[in-house]
């Protein structure tokens, strides 16, 4: 088939390989001059297979409730004149259960697992460097009652099969000696050992600068306007996508034989013209990076500091702090009070933590939104709303570490394969009888 994927960050590279490997041609679509400029820019830095829990608990009611009128809040939610914003809190309250919580923490481990062993092929197949530090993730709690809950999290995520590792605050310390001039805010955490991190920017730009070279059409500088739709022998379908060039100004008709939705945020706007809902609402998401002054000092291992719900993770001579969520629409500025807050508490946390040991004249501020669903788990599968329109979008704060399994699912879908993880794909995408494919060694 010839296939038009729209979008660039991380799924929608991820995706073009997969489908380019399964024999297609592919064009891919993006509004920016290169990949992973938008959401995939400088996130956190985490695969986080091993520390996937929904936002979504019996606690986090009460949580937002506290967190209402502090800038600095981890996840901060204003309520706006937004019917989609209404409607995403009521679904992330309908899933605020034990239940809910358990099933949505299923689906995501079975995803992670096997986008984890995907990535791990790739980068065997490629050999892209992306400063990868195969060195798990460690998570730290400043006090005796979030030690506590933590603890029981760890229990939840190892009857899925999961190793997280309860450690007391010296084997904290032992695992990331770093972390012992900051041991007063270290009271005991967990480990997942297979956990890892990367730069995933610089990943995707290097893959689809592979793609490139294997074939796959990259339109960069082009808004993606609306889809057309048009009567099928399966019902509707697309009949093309319009796109318009950011540096002449001319609009386009692409025609496909099928067309993928890869747009985080921006997916649901796409679609509505169509008549589907997607209830993925953007949770805007901040990140510093800064040079190491005293990179012996700094921390090797990814971390995750439970008190501020911040990630922290080592990118070669730099270091990347990110993390809070605010839910404000598709709002990315950084010049707001709110944002000024949000960011230079990222660099306030790290200097408690690690005083003097990185540049905080030049933090490179940056800030992206999360396109999330209340379940954290993505929509993957085909359109209700037409045959041969296909949706890759909806990771949340998992997008890293759920690219490589995402996109090669999809292809697989597409390709009349059944995937071989256990997951709930969206809309009628499985083939009945076909056999599953294998997971890469």
């Amino acid at each position: 088939m010839k296939v038009i994927v729209l979008g660039a960050g991380i799924i929608g590279v991820h995706t073009a390989w997969y489908l380019m490997e399964q024999g297609h041609d592919v064009v891919v679509v993006d509004r920016q001059p290169d990949a992973a400029l938008e959401t995939s820019f400088a996130n956190g830095a985490q695969i986080s297979v091993c520390f996937c829990e929904p936002w979504a608990n019996a606690g986090a009611p009460f949580k937002v409730a506290k967190w209402l009128l502090k800038d600095d809040a981890p996840l901060l939610f204003r309520p706006r004149l937004d019917p989609a914003q209404w409607r995403w809190g009521l679904s992330f309250l309908g899933q605020c259960t034990t239940s809910a919580f358990e099933r949505n923490v299923e689906q995501l481990v079975h995803l992670g697992r096997y986008s984890h062993e995907s990535l791990k092929a790739l980068v065997a197949e490629t050999g892209i460097e992306y400063n990868r530090l195969e060195r798990g993730i460690l998570h730290f709690f400043g006090s005796q009652a979030d030690f506590e809950a933590g603890a029981q999290g760890a229990e939840i995520m190892r009857r899925h099969g999961v190793d997280r590792r309860v450690l007391s605050r010296e084997e904290v310390l032992a695992i990331e000696p770093a972390l012992r001039n900051a041991s007063q805010y270290v009271h005991g955490g967990t480990y997942t050992p297979s956990d890892e991190s990367g730069d995933a920017r610089v990943f995707t730009q290097a893959l689809a600068q592979l793609a490139a070279r294997r074939g796959v059409q990259f339109l960069w500088n082009h808004d993606i306007n609306l889809l057309q739709p048009q009567g099928g022998a399966r019902g509707q379908e697309v009949a093309g996508v319009k796109i318009t060039s950011r540096e002449t100004g001319q609009s386009q008709w692409l025609k496909g034989d099928a067309y993928v939705v890869a747009l985080a945020s921006y997916a649901p706007g796409l679609m509505k013209p169509l008549g589907e809902t997607l209830n993925i609402y953007p949770a805007k998401g901040y990140s510093a990076t800064m040079r190491l002054l005293k990179p012996e000092q700094a921390s090797t291992i990814s971390l995750l500091d439970d008190a501020r719900k911040i990630a922290i993770s080592r990118l070669g001579d730099h270091v990347r702090i990110a993390g809070t969520a605010e839910l404000v629409g598709l709002d990315t500025s950084l010049d707001s009070p709110t944002s000024k807050v949000r960011c230079e508490s990222l660099v306030r946390r790290y200097e408690e933590l690690f005083p003097g040991v990185a540049d905080t004249s030049e933090p490179n501020f940056w800030t992206g939104l999360r396109p999330s669903t209340p379940t954290n788990v993505p929509y993957i599968g085909r359109s209700l709303k037409a045959s041969n329109l296909w949706i890759n979008a909806g990771h949340g704060t998992l997008g890293w570490t759920h690219g490589a399994g995402s996109g090669r699912a999809l292809a697989e879908l597409m390709s009349g394969q059944r995937p071989a993880l256990n997951f709930g794909f969206y809309g009628d995408a499985l083939p009945a009888a076909q056999p599953r494919s294998k997971v890469p060694a």
